[in-house]
């Protein structure tokens, strides 16, 4: 397979030089910056995925959003399966940025057995008040957000439509489509945070992933369990349960997610990969959350806090499988409490502080 001249030439690209067409990354703060050359784009720029991914389409969105001197975004996406591998002299370093060190030859461990997760049936409810899980996955056969066809998506769309009427018990929910929601049902459902409005991220923009909106774009409804309340482990076998399911249903069909010993679960962003997971709460911390060292504690645990400051959400790594990743929440979680509950009596917390940094 030549993937370096083949889908060039079936895509008749012409024109400029490497050296007249190379972006100017001097004030950007990003992954992609920080690892593209003009050596590297010359290269590459000879290249392109079988359907018809560039190197410019890689890059776009981190040329178009040059990023926060504090904040270091990713920079790059990916347009199919075959993305990582055509690029992977550009994207081997993003992700080993992204990922802790995460090289070449690293392979994902994957476990999606819930009986391997320890606690998180114990979280206090007077401060846990819910938890939540979720996850991406990538269908395999057909292109990636910002390269799909709109005829892809909406096959994608009718693929996810026949998965989820096959689940059956508490696994089954309603699908909303969303060009044939009212204003007022899409509005509940934004309120109760089950449903992505249209995107309007310039990183998203710039990537193309919010071309046709809304056609074929699946609306998201995530259904809380009665009662589980902040119960981690119950909502994490709950969780496991239906993605299993829902996975066999895919495959049934021919199309099982795109995945693969060293980047784990493809997908779009290249800090995605892995897992595609995310694993939180929303938890009371009022004294802890006003702490000078709350933001240092929450890097230390690697947490994330999300919206108005009562969701932590656990950033990602590929070192991880999904169950270390949902252990590293609920003992995060456990921790956070115990401050909370440590301040509330008028203690210092300085030796409760993780030593990890």
């Amino acid at each position: 397979m030549d993937i370096r001249c083949d889908a060039i030439a079936q895509l008749s690209i012409r024109g400029l030089s490497a050296e007249e067409d190379f972006p100017d990354l001097s004030g950007h703060n990003n992954h992609m910056a920080r690892v593209l050359t003009l050596d590297l784009y010359r290269e590459l720029k000879k290249r392109a995925t079988h359907r018809g991914f560039t190197v410019d389409h890689v890059i776009q969105t981190g040329v178009d959003n040059p990023g926060h001197p504090f904040i270091m975004t990713v920079g790059c996406v990916a347009g199919d399966e075959e993305t990582y591998e055509v690029f992977k002299e550009l994207l081997d370093p993003v992700i080993q940025e992204c990922h802790g060190g995460y090289k070449p030859s690293d392979k994902h461990k994957t476990d999606l057995n819930p009986a391997h997760l320890e606690g998180g049936d114990d979280l206090d409810p007077n401060y846990v008040l819910s938890a939540r899980v979720r996850t991406r996955r990538s269908v395999q056969g057909f292109c990636l957000p910002p390269h799909c066809s709109r005829g892809e998506r909406r096959s994608v769309e009718t693929l996810s439509i026949e998965a989820l009427d096959a689940l059956s018990g508490d696994l089954k929910g309603k699908y909303y489509a969303l060009n044939n929601m009212t204003d007022a049902e899409q509005q509940q459902l934004l309120d109760d945070h089950f449903l992505f409005d249209k995107p309007v991220s310039p990183l998203l923009l710039a990537s193309g992933m919010a071309r046709d909106w809304p056609d074929g774009h699946l609306a998201q409804l995530e259904q809380d369990l009665p009662g589980k309340g902040g119960n981690m482990k119950e909502v994490f076998n709950h969780f496991c349960t239906g993605l299993t399911k829902i996975e066999s249903l895919f495959k049934e069909n021919k199309h099982a997610f795109m995945w693969n010993e060293h980047l784990g679960y493809v997908l779009t962003c290249p800090s995605n990969l892995g897992t595609g997971l995310r694993a939180g709460v929303h938890v009371k911390l009022p004294n802890l959350s006003k702490n000078a060292k709350f933001e240092d504690i929450l890097k230390r645990l690697r947490l994330q806090k999300r919206g108005t400051g009562t969701r932590r959400t656990l950033g990602l790594e590929l070192r991880k499988n999904l169950v270390e990743l949902v252990q590293m929440v609920v003992d995060g979680v456990k921790l956070l409490v115990d401050m909370e509950k440590t301040l509330e009596k008028g203690k210092s917390i300085d030796t409760m502080v993780p030593t990890q940094k």
